[in-house]
């Protein structure tokens, strides 16, 4: 396995059919009906997948493919997949996007987390984290060290919650993103967003309360 960057990080494209953002490109995902989100605790969760490299496409993304391989195998929903090269600003702003949008839960980086100049995803992502879980970048080093040892030196990673939801940064090698994602984001993806997930305030539920009485209330009329 090899976890340093080198030659794997860089430029931004999305694959055909998906609207490019500060440079960006990407694939979205079909639509998901905005009930999904509230299917339980066994539901797909939607995630977004986004490889920061100069040196590769979409199409000759190993790193990408493998992490989205992953989440496919494990149930959970592609909403969308993007390129972007390794700028600081359009890092920064594209995974912000991401985060705010509602048919993403989880969203997962590839690339430029290691030492270069152009290496600036740990930098960018960073301030976008209300919470650091730092027990991620112990658990990959651990990992990734029993497969290639010392050099594992090189690695940077990243994991944190913003606005409810979980952020990870992953080098750009293919079988350090398959490690990250299949080793220790899946297995605690779901419950990580549970409890990271937004406590509705008082006057919301009162008002969803509201809405679904008042929904009841027109189908009992309807139907006299």
């Amino acid at each position: 396995m090899d976890v340093d960057d080198t030659d794997s990080d860089g430029g931004s494209e999305r694959e055909p059919g998906t609207a490019s953002d500060e440079g960006g490109e990407g694939t979205e995902g079909a639509d998901r009906d905005a009930t999904a989100l509230d299917d339980g605790p066994d539901r797909p969760l939607g995630t977004a997948v986004v490889t920061i490299a100069s040196s590769r496409s979409l199409d000759s993304d190993e790193a990408g493919e493998a992490i989205v391989t992953a989440l496919e195998e494990a149930g959970h929903e592609l909403a969308t997949r993007e390129h972007v090269s390794p700028d600081h600003d359009r890092v920064q702003s594209i995974v912000l996007r991401l985060i705010e949008r509602d048919d993403v839960d989880v969203v997962i980086t590839a690339g430029a987390t290691s030492v270069e100049p152009d290496d600036v995803v740990i930098e960018a992502v960073e301030p976008l984290l209300d919470k650091e879980l730092t027990a991620f970048q112990d658990l990959f080093t651990s990992m990734a060290y029993e497969e290639v040892g010392t050099r594992v030196l090189a690695s940077r990673t990243l994991a944190g919650v913003s606005e409810g939801k979980p952020v990870f940064c992953l080098p750009g090698h293919a079988d350090a993103a398959r490690l990250g994602t299949e080793s220790i984001i899946l297995p605690e993806a779901r419950n990580l967003v549970a409890v990271a997930a937004p406590v509705p305030e008082e006057g919301e539920e009162e008002e969803e309360d509201d809405e679904e009485t008042d929904g009841t209330a027109e189908t009992d009329d309807s139907s006299r």
